[in-house]
C-alpha cells in the first residue's frame, strides 16, 4: 500500500514537473521557484502578528542557555586565574630561596668553605657542594620553566576572561534591545487592535442609529395611517359639521344669490304709491 501511495506521488510530480516544462520550456524552474517562494510568503503573511510575537520571545528565551554557558566559562576563567596567580606567587618564592641558596653555594666553592645550604655546621667535599649546586640549579632551571608556562598560561586566561565578558555584555545587550523592540511593536499591536475596536463601535454605533431612525419612521407611518383611517370612518358617517351664527340668515343669502326674480341687495324697493 505505502509502495502504491509513493509511486502514485512519484508519477505525479513527475506529470506535474512535465506539464511545466511543457508550458514554460527552460524557464519553468524560475517558474517553479517563484510560486515556492509566493507561496510561503502568503503563508506567513497568514500567519497572525500575536503568534509570531510569541515566537520571537521563544527565541529569545531560547538565549538564555548560551548566556548561562559563557557565564559558566567566565566564572571557570577567573577561577582558574586566581589559583594560577598564587601558583606563580608561590613558584617565584621558591625560586627567590633557591637562588639565595644558589649564590652561597657558589660563593662557597669561591672561598673554599664547603657547606651546603641549611647545613652551616657539616663540612662538605667541593664535589659534594657541586652536585647540591647542580641540583638546584636544575630545579631552579625547572621551575623556571614551570614559571613562565604558568604566566603564559595566566596571560591567555586573562584573555579568555576579557573575551567572555565581552561576549557576554554583547549577548545580554542584544536580548535586551531584541526585548525591548519587541516590547515596542505588541505595545504598537495592542494600539492598533484598539484602534480598530473604536472604528468598529462606532460602525456599530452609526448602524445602530440607522436602525432606530428606520424604526421611528415606521412607527409614524403606521401612526399617520391609523389616523387617517379613523378620520375618514368617522367624517364619512356624520360629515362635516358647520357652525352658523346666531345672527345670519343664510336663506336670505341663497335665494339672494340664487333667485331669478330677487333683486339686487343694494337696490332700493318700490313703496307700491303712483308719482
Amino acid at each position: 500500500m505505502a509502495c502504491s501511495l509513493i509511486k502514485k506521488s512519484l508519477v505525479g510530480a513527475a506529470l506535474g514537473a512535465g506539464t511545466l516544462f511543457m508550458v514554460f520550456g527552460t524557464h519553468a524552474p524560475s517558474y517553479l521557484k517563484t510560486g515556492i517562494r509566493k507561496i510561503r510568503h502568503d503563508a506567513r503573511d497568514m500567519v497572525p502578528l500575536p503568534f509570531d510575537i510569541e515566537r520571537a520571545r521563544q527565541q529569545i528565551a531560547d538565549l538564555e542557555p548560551a548566556i548561562r554557558e559563557n557565564i559558566e566559562r567566565l566564572a571557570r576563567a577567573e577561577v582558574d586565574v586566581e589559583h594560577l596567580d598564587k601558583e606563580i606567587v608561590k613558584i617565584r618564592t621558591n625560586m627567590d630561596v633557591e637562588k639565595t641558596a644558589i649564590v652561597s653555594l657558589r660563593e662557597s666553592l669561591k672561598t673554599g668553605e664547603y657547606r651546603l645550604a641549611g647545613h652551616s655546621r657539616v663540612a662538605y667535599t667541593e664535589d659534594e657542594v657541586k652536585n647540591d649546586l647542580a641540583r638546584r640549579w636544575d630545579t631552579f632551571n625547572t621551575s623556571k620553566s614551570i614559571l613562565e608556562a604558568k604566566e603564559s598560561t595566566y596571560k591567555a586566561k586573562q584573555g579568555e576572561i576579557v573575551a567572555f565578558r565581552q561576549q557576554l555584555t554583547g549577548m545580554m545587550a542584544q536580548k535586551k534591545a531584541l526585548t525591548t523592540k519587541l516590547d515596542e511593536i505588541e505595545a504598537k499591536l495592542h494600539q492598533i487592535e484598539a484602534t480598530q475596536a473604536t472604528n468598529d463601535v462606532q460602525l456599530d454605533g452609526s448602524a445602530l442609529a440607522r436602525a432606530k431612525e428606520t424604526v421611528s419612521d415606521l412607527e409614524k407611518r403606521l401612526e399617520v395611517m391609523a389616523r387617517t383611517a379613523e378620520m375618514e370612518g368617522r367624517y364619512a358617517e356624520i360629515g362635516v359639521p358647520v357652525e352658523i351664527a346666531p345672527t345670519r340668515d343664510v336663506v336670505e343669502e341663497i335665494d339672494a344669490e340664487f333667485s331669478p326674480t330677487s333683486a339686487p341687495s343694494h337696490e332700493v324697493k318700490p313703496s307700491g304709491k303712483s308719482l
